[in-house]
Order: structure tokens, then C-alpha cells, then sequence
């Protein structure tokens, strides 16, 4: 390559990775926590067709399984990252602090301004983390360091209000 063309091709490599990779953060390789990373990472695999009310898509955790709608925004991180739509395998990285989580989802949130009181209409569990011993049950996280392979579906043709995971309520007396 020709001196002269050499520097245009330093630029466009740089152009290139910096709109591939938010800019100068490390980058989420197959779902695998950068070093020094505290949280969770891995990958989402897409299914279905994404409804035309998406307003977005979203994976947190929550140390504890909400009980009501009240304990729904006791979500981690407080500002969850959203999830790619565009192809059919995303990563995801997620902060969090050292703790123990017990369930990991992506959330699909209808169009429409979010509020206690309708939670349960605009937000949907569109897929969750399994235990990989038994995927009939959610899988639990230990996070002390970046904790790798925490990989699941989202499958919009198998979506959940958020209270189907509520415990039922107690029969009247």
C-alpha cells in the first residue's frame, strides 16, 4: 500500500470500528464480560415477529421475583440497556452490582407512557435467563465479577403479562 494511502486507510478503519462498537467502550464479543466488568453478559437469541407496538426492548434483573406490579421498577440497572431488533442474535451487557439475582428477562414495553398503574398492560416478559440444569425454572445469577454465558430467547410469539410470574393471590375467606 502507498504511503499516501495508507493514513485514509487508518481513518476508515477507525470510522468503521467506532460505529460498530458505541464509540471507544469495550465490546461485547460473543456475550463475553470485558475485563474488570461487574455484571452480567451474553447473548439473546430473537424468535417471532416483532409486534408493531414495540416501543422497546429491555433486559434487567431483579435480586428478588417481584410479588406485585408495586415491586416491578425494583429492576437492575436503574437505566437498562436495550436490546437490538434488527438481527437475530443480540449481546448484551448489563452493570450490576456484586449480589445475587434471581431472575434475568428482557422486558418488550408496548408503546405508551409507562406508570404503576398500567404496568401490567404495556410491560410483557418476552424471555428470561433459564437454569441450565433444569429450563423449566429461571436460572440464578451470582454475580461477584463479569459472569459470562447468561444466554436466553426472547420469543415474541410467547410473551407474558409480568403478573403471570406473581405468586397467586390467597383465596378469599
Amino acid at each position: 500500500m502507498s504511503r499516501a494511502r495508507r493514513p485514509c486507510a487508518l481513518v476508515a478503519t477507525a470510522v468503521f470500528a467506532l460505529a460498530c462498537n458505541q464509540g471507544l467502550e469495550p465490546s461485547v464479543a460473543g456475550g463475553v464480560c470485558p475485563p474488570g466488568f461487574v455484571g452480567i453478559c451474553g447473548t439473546v437469541r430473537i424468535r417471532g415477529a416483532i409486534p408493531e407496538s414495540t416501543h422497546v426492548v429491555f433486559v434487567v434483573a431483579f435480586e428478588q421475583l417481584p410479588q406485585s406490579t408495586g415491586d416491578l421498577f425494583s429492576f437492575r440497572p436503574t437505566l437498562p440497556p436495550q436490546l437490538p431488533l434488527g438481527d437475530t442474535v443480540a449481546t448484551y451487557r448489563l452493570p450490576l452490582p456484586a449480589g445475587r439475582y434471581e431472575w434475568i428477562l428482557a422486558v418488550w414495553k408496548k408503546l405508551g407512557s409507562l406508570s404503576p398503574t398500567n404496568a401490567d398492560t404495556l410491560l410483557q416478559e418476552a424471555g428470561f435467563y433459564r437454569d441450565p440444569n433444569n429450563p423449566a425454572t429461571r436460572g440464578i445469577v451470582d454475580v461477584s465479577g463479569g459472569q459470562s454465558g447468561v444466554d436466553f430467547v426472547v420469543d415474541f410469539a410467547d410473551m407474558h403479562p409480568v403478573s403471570f410470574w406473581f405468586p397467586p393471590s390467597p383465596a378469599p375467606r
